[in-house]
C-alpha cells in the first residue's frame, strides 16, 4: 500500500511499522510503565457519542479557524515530538514543510534531530518551538534566542517533564540517537533497508539543537549523560515569568491536566494552555486528556484559549475535542506514522485523512462551520 492509498491513520501506522526500525517505531508507539494512560487517551475518545442530525444544508462547509490568533486551515497542529528525524531522514524538516503547505502549525521539539536552523532553512512561514527547561540556564537562554532569531511565532513550554517517566520499551530497546551499533540494533536496521538508505543520505542523526550548543556535548557519550542529568526538577510557576520575558512573544503552556493547575496558569501571562499528559509517556495512571478537557474548559475556558493533545487518531476525535471547547488540537503519533510510512507525502496524507474525517463528521452532525461546534453536538449523557 502506498501512502496515497491509506484510508486511516491505522493504515499509515502499519506501513510505518514495516519501514521504521523497531527501536524508533516503539519510541513513537509506546507509553510509560503499563501504558494504561497511553491506551486511555485513545479509548476514552470512543466513549464520547455524537448527535446525528438530518435534513440540514451541508453545503459550503468550512474548517478554517484560528489558534492563538493565527489562521489555520483546520484547528490542528503538529505536536512537538522528540527524535522525529529518526522516523525518517530529515523528518522535522519534511514535516514542517508538509504542515506549512497544508496551512497548519508545526511545533519543533527541543529534542529534535533537525535543528531550529535546519527547519528554518526549508520553511517560509513561522513555525512554533517547544521548550524544555534544563538546569543549564545559559543553554535555555540560547535556545529561546535561537527560536526568536528563526522567527518562531509561538513558544510551547512543556511543564510535565521535570523528571523522565519510565518507558519500558525504550529501555529494553536501548534507544539512542544516533542508534548504537550492537548486533541487535544492526539487525533492526538491516531489516529496514529503505530507512537505512534515506539515513545514509543525511548528516542529521543526533540531537541538532543540543550537540554543538550545550557545554561539553561533543559526542554520543557526553550527549547521553547530559540529557539524563539536565531536565530541571525545580521548575516552578515562578520560572514562567523569566521565560515569558526573555521570549517576548506568544506563549503556550503544555502539560495541564488538572483544574487547579489550569486556574494557576491564568496568572502566568500565557496565551493558551494544552490539556496533555505527554501522550501517556509520563505519569502512568493519570486521567486521559479528553476526559479532563471539559472540566478544564469549564474552569478557565472563558478566560484563555484551551487546546488538547493526546489520543487523537481521527478527524472524529478532533471534532469531539472541539465540541468540548478546545480551540485547537495537536497530533503527534498520527503525523509520525505518516512520516515513517512515507516521509513528507506521508505527513501530508495523515493531514488529509484527519481533514476529510473532520469534514464529513461535522456535516453528519448538522454543522457547516467548525467554529460553531459545541457540546450541543454531543449526547447529553456524555
Amino acid at each position: 500500500m502506498s501512502v496515497e492509498q491509506a484510508l486511516t491513520i491505522a493504515d499509515l501506522k502499519e506501513r510505518a511499522r514495516r519501514r521504521v526500525p523497531k527501536m524508533f517505531f516503539d519510541y513513537a508507539d509506546s507509553g510509560a510503565w503499563t501504558e494504561g494512560t497511553y491506551r486511555a487517551n485513545e479509548d476514552d475518545f470512543h466513549k464520547v457519542k455524537l448527535r446525528q442530525r438530518v435534513l440540514v444544508d451541508m453545503r459550503d462547509r468550512s474548517l478554517e479557524s484560528e489558534m492563538i490568533g493565527e489562521k489555520v486551515s483546520m484547528p490542528v497542529a503538529l505536536a512537538p515530538t522528540g527524535m522525529t528525524g529518526m522516523q525518517h531522514a530529515d523528518g522535522e524538516m519534511l514535516a514542517a514543510q508538509a504542515a506549512e503547505e497544508f496551512g497548519v502549525p508545526f511545533t519543533l521539539s527541543t529534542m529534535s534531530i533537525c535543528s531550529i536552523e535546519d527547519v528554518r532553512s526549508v520553511t517560509t512561514k513561522p513555525f512554533w518551538f517547544q521548550l524544555y527547561v534544563m538546569q543549564d540556564k545559559d543553554f535555555v537562554h540560547n535556545l529561546i534566542d535561537r527560536a526568536k532569531a528563526a522567527g518562531c511565532s509561538a513558544l510551547v513550554l512543556t511543564l510535565d517533564l521535570q523528571i523522565l517517566g519510565q518507558r519500558h520499551k525504550d529501555l529494553r530497546n536501548g534507544l539512542s540517537a544516533p542508534p548504537r551499533f550492537t548486533p541487535k540494533h544492526l539487525w533492526q536496521m538491516a531489516t529496514r533497508p529503505f530507512w537505512c538508505l534515506d539515513m545514509l543520505g543525511t548528516r542529521r542523526r543526533t540531537f541538532g539543537n543540543i550537540v554543538g550548543h550545550a557545554k561539553g556535548v561533543t559526542d554520543l557519550s557526553s550527549l547521553s549523560s547530559w540529557t539524563t542529568e539536565q531536565f530541571d526538577p525545580q521548575l516552578s510557576w515562578k520560572d514562567i515569568e523569566w521565560i515569558r520575558e526573555r521570549w517576548g512573544g506568544k506563549l503556550i503552556l503544555k502539560g495541564i491536566l488538572d483544574e487547579e493547575d489550569a486556574r494557576m496558569s491564568l496568572g502566568s501571562g500565557a496565551d493558551a494552555i494544552i490539556v496533555s499528559n505527554h501522550g501517556g509517556r509520563q505519569l502512568d495512571g493519570a486521567a486521559s486528556s479528553i476526559s479532563m478537557l471539559p472540566r478544564i474548559v469549564d474552569a478557565v475556558g472563558d478566560k484563555m484559549e484551551v487546546h488538547l493533545d493526546g489520543g487523537i487518531r481521527s478527524g472524529q476525535d478532533v471534532l469531539k475535542a472541539l465540541c468540548y471547547g478546545a480551540r485547537g488540537t495537536y497530533i503527534g503519533r498520527p503525523f509520525l506514522y505518516g512520516l515513517g510510512a512515507g516521509g513528507k507525502a506521508g505527513v501530508r496524507r495523515a493531514l488529509e485523512i484527519i481533514r476529510r474525517e473532520l469534514d464529513i463528521t461535522m456535516a453528519l452532525c448538522g454543522e457547516r462551520d467548525v467554529k460553531n461546534l459545541s457540546r450541543n453536538n454531543l449526547h447529553r449523557d456524555v
